[in-house]
């Protein structure tokens, strides 16, 4: 008996000591998210070109829709746009089915082939000229415009330094109300940043046709938004 006596202490004093970071790791804690946003300035820009053919036969349409292709692309590279800037997105050869109410049923009235192809214009001075280019030359459709900026990772990085600041200020201002300050940074994550590069002209959709007034593109200034989550100690009045 003498021997449980004596081992019962030092199993307390085990459990107390591995309980007390725990107890320490639960102080009291400042939990502030915030934002840090960047203005943008576009400096670049892409859109869709569509050259596509009806025909009665797959070759056939096919056979155009190559062909407006290859006239699409020459326009590009007179108005300075490189072939690496001007790749195939889809291309599709389909058999084209109308209703047909005499009949009751679907009735195939020939094939459509369709070439997409996607531009990016490095310099946005250049966009409308681009556009007529392809426009001119018969391109069916010019589709989805949208802008954005080759200086996108340096404004994420000023953005998510300003989400910090704001972090920190935020949290002295809490704790102050609360009868404390804060002190260091304990733990912060930062979520997925919010960039609009989706199209600011949804769709600029038209029939190819020569025009005397040269196309504008004006696109608005856009954002860099980053929103961090962030744990800061917080110091009770008196405490060191």
């Amino acid at each position: 008996m003498r021997k449980i006596f004596f081992v019962v202490p030092l199993w307390l004093m085990v459990v107390c000591s591995a309980l007390s970071p725990a107890m320490h790791a639960e102080e009291s804690q400042v939990v502030v998210s915030a934002t840090g946003r960047v203005s943008i300035k576009p400096d670049m820009a892409k859109f869709g070109v569509v050259a596509k053919s009806d025909a009665k036969t797959a070759d056939k349409a096919a056979a155009e829709a190559a062909e407006k292709y290859r006239a699409v692309q020459n326009a590009l590279r007179t108005a300075g746009i490189t072939l690496e800037d001007a790749p195939t997105e889809s291309y599709n050869v389909a058999p084209r089915w109308e209703w047909e109410p005499a009949q009751g049923k679907s009735v195939l009235k020939g094939y459509t082939a369709r070439h997409t192809i996607m531009v990016r214009v490095r310099k946005l001075e250049n966009i409308g000229r681009a556009i007529d280019a392809v426009v001119q030359v018969g391109a069916d459709e010019v589709q989805s415009i949208s802008f954005s900026s080759s200086h996108y990772d340096a404004l994420r990085q000023e953005a998510l330094a300003l989400a910090v600041e704001n972090a920190r200020k935020d949290a002295g201002i809490m704790a102050k109300a609360a009868g404390g300050r804060v002190g260091q940074l304990i733990e912060v994550s930062v979520s997925q940043p919010l960039y609009r590069d989706h199209p600011q002209i949804e769709a600029m959709a038209m029939r190819a046709a020569p025009s005397p007034v040269p196309t504008e593109i004006a696109p608005a200034d856009q954002d860099v938004v980053v929103t961090i989550n962030s744990k800061w100690r917080f110091i009770p009045s008196g405490s060191r």
